[in-house]
């Protein structure tokens, strides 16, 4: 399967630059999802990869080869839109095979391409049909069965899910998943959501306001994001931020505000270094690092605004002074709203940023 490198690639509208110079290396057979919220350029740049949008600097190579010039049929790869993009009047066989068609492969190739990709996707029993007569998710497997009967070594999917009901979209999550272990190609794939980004991707690429925040795995981005902005945005429920002030007593590093004081463990504290005075900080804090038991760590009293029973667990919306701070504990803990109880914070798994940068100290 071919690499693809994006190379300082820069995209301007007149005199608005949307793209600021994007530089990305994808391996062989990997799966790379662009997150992001609305206008950040993750579809942008898939765009300009497929050859929808001219490059307006820069260069994109794939296999070493500059292909920004090409137009998108000589490119070696197919896209999955994010409307369903299928012809009414044709059933579920000639939509998938319309490619084929239109270059005039052997008949009985082609029909063995669809059968083999519609035995991947479940869609054996509904080849007959029309995209009338079909549900919102049989749908979307049949544009990616187009897609794939193409045989090309790159997948652009363009939000390909975000269409579908809650439900719908976490079934085809898995699906998406399983069939990503049966063909080896290279996918890249553009989505707002981040836990489509989590379950899915080999590497996720962060984007805002036309940069690129933060690359790497699931794991990497959760646990070691690089500033505030990726912090916020990798994890459900989001990262909690509390203004503070970073101080030094008796040589122990503390952050300080609104209602609340926390020490910094040995191992933060040596990483921060040491603090002249009072340094303007934001103290980051995810909900499952917070725990009914005030033992488990450092105390924190908080206010309880609203408890959402979800089954197995609650998530608590609560206060602390005058900022909102959500945290999930077991349902069994049966903590009321309207009440203020004093938690435990696992101070290890805090992360402390700049509070003008947002960049993690």
């Amino acid at each position: 399967m071919p690499t693809i490198q994006l190379d300082r690639l820069v995209k301007r509208y007149g005199n608005v630059e949307v793209l600021h110079g994007i530089n990305l290396d994808m391996d062989d057979n990997e799966f790379t999802v662009f997150v992001g919220p609305s206008g950040c350029g993750k579809s942008t740049t898939l765009r300009m990869i497929a050859g929808l949008e001219d490059v307006s600097d820069g260069e994109i190579y794939v296999d070493g080869k500059p292909v920004s010039h090409l137009e998108p049929k000589d490119r070696d790869l197919a896209m999955v839109f994010q409307d369903y993009a299928l012809y009414p009047h044709m059933n579920v066989a000639r939509n998938m095979s319309f490619a084929l068609r239109l270059a005039k492969r052997p008949a009985d190739e082609i029909d063995r391409k669809v059968r083999d990709v519609a035995e991947i996707l479940g869609l054996t029993d509904y080849l007959h049909r029309r995209p009338g007569e079909l549900s919102g998710g049989q749908r979307q497997r049949v544009a990616m069965g187009r897609a794939m009967v193409r045989d090309t070594g790159i997948f652009l999917l363009d939000e390909p899910l975000s269409n579908l009901d809650a439900k719908l979209r976490a079934r085809m999550r898995t699906e998406l998943a399983e069939m990503r272990a049966r063909i080896n190609k290279n996918f890249i794939y553009v989505t707002h959501d981040q836990v489509e980004a989590m379950t899915l991707g080999d590497r996720i690429v962060v984007m805002s306001g036309g940069h690129i925040q933060q690359q790497g795995s699931p794991e990497e981005l959760f646990t070691n994001p690089v500033n505030q902005f990726v912090a916020g945005f990798i994890g459900s429920p989001a990262m909690n931020f509390l203004d503070g002030d970073l101080v030094e007593e008796n040589g122990v590093l503390i952050v300080q505000g609104d209602g609340y004081s926390l020490p910094m463990p040995a191992e933060s504290a040596a990483r921060i270094g040491k603090v002249a005075g009072r340094r303007a900080v934001r103290l980051g804090m995810r909900p499952s690092s917070v725990f009914a038991d005030p033992a488990v760590g450092a105390p924190i009293e908080l206010e309880i605004v609203v408890a959402e029973y979800l089954g197995a667990q609650s998530v608590l919306v609560t206060r602390c002074g005058q900022t909102e701070v959500l945290v999930e504990v077991p349902s069994t803990a049966r903590l009321q709203a309207g009440t203020s109880h004093r938690f435990g914070v696992r101070t290890e798994e805090i992360m402390i940023f700049d509070g003008q940068s947002g960049h993690r100290l």
